[in-house]
């Protein structure tokens, strides 16, 4: 694990390594993410999208069509409309009465 200390400015210098694996150099800015663990993630801003090129190269098997994708972000949608539904109808029915 890679530690760095906060100043009392709250700035901190993130490691050479860190920088190098998410390729930042001077200038460049992160962004915070929160995760599912209550902790942060940091993330490069990228400006253009093809700064993006190569960076998930060899990380899948097969390449996934653009059908396929719209096909399973549409099934994840529904599936959380469907597990949603529930509770929102249990809400809606203790209002009512």
């Amino acid at each position: 694990m890679t530690t760095a200390t906060l100043t009392s400015k709250g700035q901190i210098t993130v490691p050479q390594g860190v920088r190098r694996e998410l390729g930042l150099q001077t200038g460049d800015k992160v962004d915070f993410v929160p995760d599912e663990d209550g902790g942060f993630r940091m993330v490069p801003v990228r400006k253009d999208v093809k700064e993006l090129r190569g960076r998930f190269a060899g990380r899948v098997v097969k390449p996934v069509s653009i059908e396929d994708m719209a096909n399973a972000i549409d099934a994840e949608v529904a599936e959380r409309r469907h597990v949603a539904a529930p509770a929102t109808r249990a809400r809606n029915a203790g209002g009512k009465r």
